[in-house]
């Protein structure tokens, strides 16, 4: 049997990965949270604290967008089984020349995380969702503390992972807005994939996860 822990994306909760259905004969999924980070915590700090949830010795472990940079510190700390990375980065080497300028001068800091109560903001930032699909999204999303959002926006510019870890799966869409194809490279291609093909594209995960998982 294998144990598979998934971490959702910057903001959202486990529900993105409510149509993500394994043989369960073979796979046991487990859902993984966001926690309000203390303050100042260092990122190996938080995923310390949140490896406190697997319990699977080798598990694999499934992250999407800022949750597959945080499987990727796990992994740094516990032995995996396989490190699967969708709609991600692998080093801050493929971040977008957007996000390299706003490490460069601090632009990050100036996004307005005390309005997290307004959807609209949270969502685009988020996700990249034209307004129209808000609706669609709504519930996906649960964490609106600016602390956590101060603490998040943070460690992923400032995440210092400049090679990519050995033995990595990453699945990538070539219409995602958010980390755009042509700075990423060595992965699996899924076309007209958006940020959130997680949820529009299960059908594909539903198929293609298995073999990958036990190949």
């Amino acid at each position: 049997m294998k144990h598979v822990y998934l971490m959702p994306g910057m903001a959202a909760s486990s529900l993105i990965f409510e149509h993500i259905k394994l043989p369960e004969n073979e796979f046991t999924l487990h859902y993984l949270e966001w926690i309000i980070p203390h303050k100042q915590e260092s990122l190996t700090s938080y995923v310390s604290r949140l490896l406190k949830l697997v319990t699977h010795k080798n598990p694999v472990l499934i992250g999407v967008s800022f949750g597959g940079i945080i499987v990727q510190e796990m992994a740094k700390l516990i032995a995996v089984d396989k490190l699967i990375l969708i709609s991600t980065v692998k080093s801050n080497k493929e971040f977008p020349r957007r996000m390299r300028f706003s490490r460069r001068l601090g632009l990050h800091k100036i996004f307005p995380t005390s309005l997290v109560e307004s959807f609209d903001v949270l969502s685009n930032y988020s996700f990249g969702i034209a307004p129209k699909k808000i609706e669609m999204y709504k519930k996906y999303l649960s964490v609106n503390s600016s602390v956590y959002l101060d603490w998040a926006l943070d460690t992923i510019i400032n995440w210092d992972q400049e090679e990519s870890l050995p033995g990595v799966i990453h699945i990538h869409g070539d219409a995602d807005p958010v980390f755009p194809i042509k700075y990423i490279n060595d992965c699996i291609v899924i076309p007209k994939g958006a940020h959130v093909m997680i949820v529009n594209r299960y059908r594909w995960f539903n198929e293609h996860l298995p073999e990958l998982i036990l190949s």
